[in-house]
């Protein structure tokens, strides 16, 4: 048996390493609860992950061992004195429910994992580490507070100008600490320091809540930073989204919390055990009169270089002039970890071009559309004003196209102190642009003055996607700057106008889509506690979660969301625990839809209908030809049904065999009353017979047996004939529609929608020189009220087709998170090849195609999983693997020929496939 000498252990994205001797076993990723930041996690039964990889084919855990200790020492000794979990006969890996002592406030956890295979035995991983935060309201020693009014220079109007608020207080810490922890909440956004240092790398914190039902809280380990001695800490305060970004504008839609205010205890733990708390309270010292003038986050950050207060931070400086902050209310929300990745600064970018349009007045494009803000160098006088106002588009003068933004200023303004070169960029706002109107430089910009710095959630990219067709590769590029721009602690629905807002229906099949790119576990997560938290007490969720924006339509649409990430969480990292927290919540929404608006089996209620069809003139937004929209009842009843549907296999999963009787029989009565009330028997469609009216009941198996050819043949005349082989759905179709039509037999549909390069379609908007995706299919004619450059929620499921059906990688039914990875690719005339790769919860599935005369396929399935592996063949003898007949091949196992593919069981490891086709 060959020997490893090097076993990786990574927890919450730290990466640890020992050289050590091995079996045939590596064990990597340890991860607590699939966090990031493994400090201060608020879960008290925290759930522990590896992976296991090895060189060697079907390689299965057997086995596996795990002690968490309460310091590294013990740990390294073997004693568990937390948890010893013994030996545990079991081949999970994944989400393991840790079960010791019961942990109390900022324990410290140390852990370590040694798993036995059928292919040899792991040696002890390299130890990792979790926190716990506080877990009781008692555990907060610190005071809320803050300054409860705006200062002279301030402005609170429907364009608020509010400044940050600067914090400060000086401790001394008795000796050498043993360990130092910092815990801060800090809405709407913070900057924590200690003697002059910014604490965390993280930007734009605190993320995004409704403030009156939970807000976050952040841990950092600070021991590196406080020193014997005095020392000094502070804080700013940004508005973010507590300071509404349009106070006293229209308070019937526009939810308002007050003024930023804030919340910290430093924990410093000595050797001898004692504990010394710094807390904030009225001892601090604060002032609003610092540099940053002004942070909104729809008009921009002023920022003056000469209000700069220098050494603030640090031991030693002068506040006098500084006030006693307030003690204030707490914002009314529940206080809880932040379990979600933090936002970063995720990439630097380069102007492509800088160019002169008048005297004083620069354009610079940046090549991408992005998120984010520009990081400045400049030189010149004392006084000099810089300002930067950003854009997607430009006009045909070449100056900016703002009318798409509303009313947000989007500007951004640097004063210089005239000293050395300056170098500045904001903190407390983010802009969606790729030009930027720059004014006031003083002497003649560089490009190399200016830098773009993209700015999301730290989500790990875990996916990539190329294939023969460039449109494909294009518009699958410009769905990763899409998605990951509009990041931002929750997903919101555009990143540049007065809105950006978490609109639920943008995300509903997207959000799997988006899962195959990005890790969006946690951030999801986090989502589904947002929209609970935005339930009424009689059961409606609003369309948008947070509910910053009052909007509760009781349509089935936007809400459905809730259900489908909870599904798609379950489906892709296997995780059921969302699931079962937010079921009873969920069935009270179906409960509440069902009281008010169910009518004869006919939910009457729809607010949004098929959302953004491509409309029949360049100009309009929304369609107003009767024959390309979709009745709303018809939408609304189809997705109760399919709501019923899932909440059944939740009820099942979950043990409420009373529910899912309740929901069979409920679908039962709807499916009838919709076919009785929908389907027209002599056309042998739905209703006025739109793609989105016949393929939902299709798709979501309502139509009968016996009548689904027919309704099938309908939307295919209706692709093929009225819509000149072109997409014809709005947010609704096109979440399945990818799908649709390639589980019934016409791939070669899909894969021509995808690929077409006019209008209306996803090429269309690349070939106009979109580098993200349009909110419209008709994005660069459309009325500019309702016209973002930056949108998700027209892809639909293009991105679950590209993984699941062209590359063939999707998730087993009944051994979700890719426990099981079924294989089936799909091959549409002219493509090519297909490269693509995911990194499940188990390790890396890779799939690898390319089609000539024959069919060659490599693809990679991650140690301690298994594959149902469907290979394009004419027969099984057709297939070989590594040269060889695939029946003779280790690690496969032949089970059917099945409709022109060759099916097999596989485990673990690299296989190379070729067949004719």
């Amino acid at each position: 048996m060959k020997l490893l000498k090097h076993i990786k252990a990574v927890l919450l994205g730290l990466s640890i390493s020992a050289n050590v001797f091995a079996a045939d076993i590596q064990l990597q990723n340890l991860r607590c609860e699939m966090l990031v930041n493994p400090q201060g996690i608020d879960v008290v039964q925290p759930r522990l992950s590896w992976q296991l990889t090895g060189t060697g084919r079907n390689i299965m855990q057997t086995a596996y061992e795990v002690i968490v200790a309460s310091s590294p020492a013990k740990l390294a000794a073997g004693q568990g004195n937390l948890w010893t979990s013994g030996k545990v006969a079991s081949n999970e890996s994944v989400m393991i429910a840790y079960k010791g002592k019961a942990l109390k406030s900022g324990t410290a956890c140390y852990w370590k994992v040694k798993v036995y295979t059928n292919n040899g035995d792991s040696q002890w991983s390299t130890p990792a580490k979790w926190s716990i935060g506080l877990l009781s309201p008692a555990d907060w020693k610190g005071k809320w507070i803050g300054y409860e009014k705006g200062s002279p220079w301030d402005s609170v109007s429907k364009f608020s100008r509010l400044s940050a608020r600067y914090y400060r207080k000086e401790f001394s810490s008795a000796a050498k600490v043993k360990r130092a922890t910092a815990y801060i909440s800090g809405p709407g956004h913070f900057e924590l320091y200690i003697n002059g240092k910014k604490v965390g790398n993280e930007v734009l914190a605190q993320m995004p809540t409704d403030y009156t039902k939970s807000v976050q809280y952040s841990t950092y380990d600070v021991t590196a930073d406080v020193k014997p001695g005095k020392n000094a800490i502070g804080a700013v305060l940004g508005n973010g989204r507590y300071f509404t970004m349009r106070p006293k504008y229209k308070p019937k839609k526009i939810k308002e919390f007050g003024f930023p205010k804030m919340l910290v205890q430093l924990d410093l733990e000595y050797a001898d055990g004692h504990h010394q708390l710094v807390v904030s309270d009225q001892t601090w010292k604060m002032t609003a009169d610092g540099p940053i003038r002004s942070n909104n986050e729809y008009d921009g950050e002023e920022y003056d270089a000469n209000k700069e207060l220098t050494g603030w931070s640090k031991v030693g400086y002068n506040a006098a002039r500084w006030f006693k902050p307030e003690l204030v209310d707490a914002p009314g929300g529940k206080l809880v970890a932040q379990m979600s990745e933090p936002i970063k600064v995720m990439q630097s970018i380069q102007p492509k071009k800088l160019s002169q349009l008048k005297s004083g007045t620069w354009i610079m494009d940046m090549g991408q559309n992005m998120t984010g803000w520009i990081k400045i160098k400049v030189k010149g006088k004392r006084g000099d004003k810089v300002t930067m106002r950003f854009a997607e588009t430009l006009q045909k003068d070449g100056s900016l196209y703002v009318a798409n933004l509303r009313d947000a200023k989007v500007t951004d303004v640097y004063t210089l102190k005239g000293a050395a070169e300056e170098t500045w960029h904001p903190v407390f706002v983010y802009h969606g642009f790729r030009y930027v109107e720059i004014t006031g430089y003083p002497g003649k910009p560089k490009e190399s003055d200016f830098t773009g710095e993209m700015v999301y959630d730290a989500l790990a990219t875990i996916g990539e996607f190329e294939t023969s067709n460039e449109v494909i590769n294009n518009v699958y590029r410009n769905t990763w700057w899409g998605v990951a721009g509009n990041y931002k602690g929750m997903p919101v629905d555009c990143p540049q106008r007065n809105e950006r807002m978490p609109w639920l229906g943008d995300r509903a099949t997207g959000s799997l889509g988006e899962s195959f790119i990005f890790d969006n576990q946690k951030l999801y997560t986090k989502w589904l506690d947002d929209i609970e938290e935005s339930q009424t007490a009689e059961g409606a969720i609003p369309d948008v979660a947070p509910a910053y924006w009052n909007y509760y339509s009781d349509n089935m649409t936007w809400p459905a969301t809730y259900v489908l990430i909870a599904d798609m969480l379950y489906k892709q990292f296997g995780d059921a625990r969302p699931a079962e927290k937010h079921y009873a919540s969920m069935k009270k929404w179906l409960t509440y839809m069902k009281g008010k608006y169910m009518k004869d089996y006919i939910v009457t209620k729809d607010k949004y209908g098929d959302w953004c069809v491509p409309p029949e003139s360049p100009e309009l937004i929304h369609a107003k030809d009767s024959s390309r929209t979709t009745n709303g009842q018809l939408i609304a009843t189809a997705y109760y049904y399919r709501m019923l549907f899932q909440m059944k296999r939740f009820a099942q999963m979950f043990g409420k065999q009373d529910d899912a009787k309740e929901f069979s029989a409920l679908q039962g009565k709807i499916a009838d009353a919709f076919n009785a009330k929908f389907y027209n028997a002599q056309t042998q469609q739905y209703d006025n017979g739109t793609v989105t009216a016949n393929l939902l009941p299709l798709y979501f198996d309502i139509t009968p047996v016996a009548n689904r050819k027919a309704v099938f043949e309908n939307i295919v005349r209706r692709v093929t004939t009225v819509d000149n082989n072109h997409i014809a759905t709005g947010v609704i179709g096109t979440q399945w529609l990818m799908r649709g039509l390639t589980e019934y037999g016409r791939p070669d549909l899909a894969y021509r929608i995808a690929t077409n390069k006019d209008y209306p379609s996803w090429g269309y908007m690349a070939e106009r020189g979109a580098t993200t995706i349009w909110e419209l299919w008709n994005g660069d004619t459309a009325n500019p009220s309702m016209n973002s450059g930056n949108h998700v929620m027209l892809l639909g499921d293009l991105i679950v087709w590209y993984y699941q059906n062209l590359a063939g990688i999707k998730a087993g039914i009944n051994q979700p998170g890719f426990k099981q990875v079924i294989m089936k690719p799909t091959l549409p005339d002219g493509l090519k090849f297909v490269k693509s790769s995911y990194k499940t919860p188990y390790g890396l599935v890779k799939s690898e195609w390319r089609k000539g005369s024959n069919f060659d396929w490599n693809i990679s399935i991650p140690a301690n999983a298994t594959a149902l592996i469907s290979i394009p063949a004419k027969s099984a003898g057709g297939v070989t693997e590594g040269g060889k007949k695939a029946a003779e091949a280790e690690g496969l196992k032949f089970v059917k020929m099945d409709k022109g593919y060759a099916v097999y069981e596989a485990g673990s490891g690299n296989y190379s496939f070729k067949s004719d086709l």
